[in-house]
């Protein structure tokens, strides 16, 4: 009689491993349809997202999907930088444009991330600004 195992077969690990790939891949969609619907909501959904990449990072670690958490989590962080400081500077008119130029470099990193996602690319330096 054999032992019980603490592990799957390889038979099994192997499936397993390919529905873990294929549901971290439709998290990561979920999360950049999150960050591109925060105009919407107000910055609602980009918070729910931010909250969901550092809770899922772990288990996207050593994944196709790690770089795209990463991409996402700066994304955020930097944008929010940006909209600080266009806030900020908002009452002596420069504001303006660096709010725009935020809002378009933050939809710019959403579309291309997400494209990458969608033809299963990798993100080459997901810590670069473009």
């Amino acid at each position: 009689m054999s032992e019980p195992r603490d592990y799957p077969p390889a038979v099994y690990r192997h499936s397993i491993d390919a529905e873990r790939l294929r549901s971290l891949r439709t998290f990561t969609h979920v999360l950049y349809g999150l960050y591109a619907v925060y105009w919407l909501t107000g910055g609602v959904s980009v918070l729910v997202a931010i909250i969901l990449n550092y809770l899922k990072r772990d288990e996207a670690a050593g994944t196709p999907y790690e770089p795209h958490f990463t991409w996402q989590i700066r994304t955020f962080w930097l944008g929010l930088a940006g909209h600080l400081i266009g806030a900020a500077l908002i009452f002596v008119l420069i504001g303006i444009p660096i709010l725009w130029a935020v809002a378009i470099w933050t939809l710019y990193r959403i579309i291309k991330g997400w494209l990458y996602l969608y033809d299963n690319k990798p993100l080459r330096d997901p810590r670069s600004w473009f």
